[in-house]
C-alpha cells in the first residue's frame, strides 16, 4: 500500500482554493494542488437544517506523514467553522509519480 494520500477540500469560492492550495504547496506540505473548475452543487445538513451551497472543489496530494500539518494548515486558512477536508489512501499509483509526492513534500 502507497504511503501517499488525497486530500478533499470544498471551499466556499476558487479564490479560497487557489490561496489555500498555493499555500499548501509553496510551504511543501502538498505536492499539487487541483482546483475542479466550475462550482459544485453541495447539500449537507447544518445545525438542524438541510442546507445547500455553491462551492468549489480543491485536491492535494501528500504523504499520510505530513497529513496532519497539511490537515492544520488548511484549517487555520480555511473560512468554514467546519470545513470538509478529508484524506483517502491513495492505494495504487504510478511509482514514478508516487516517488514525486514523497519528494515534493519532502520531510512533512
Amino acid at each position: 500500500m502507497a504511503d501517499c494520500v488525497m486530500v478533499f477540500v470544498t471551499c466556499k469560492s476558487s479564490v479560497e482554493a487557489r490561496r489555500i492550495g498555493r499555500a499548501m504547496v509553496a510551504s511543501r506540505l502538498a505536492a499539487c494542488a487541483n482546483i475542479l473548475r466550475g462550482k459544485i452543487e453541495s447539500i449537507y445538513r447544518w445545525k438542524g437544517k438541510v442546507e445547500r451551497a455553491r462551492e468549489t472543489l480543491l485536491l492535494l496530494k501528500t504523504t499520510r506523514r505530513g497529513w496532519p500539518k497539511l490537515r492544520d494548515g488548511i484549517r487555520r486558512m480555511h473560512s468554514y467553522d467546519v470545513p470538509e477536508i478529508a484524506a483517502v489512501p491513495i492505494v495504487a499509483g504510478l511509482t514514478e509519480y508516487l516517488a514525486w509526492i514523497r519528494e515534493s513534500v519532502g520531510g512533512n
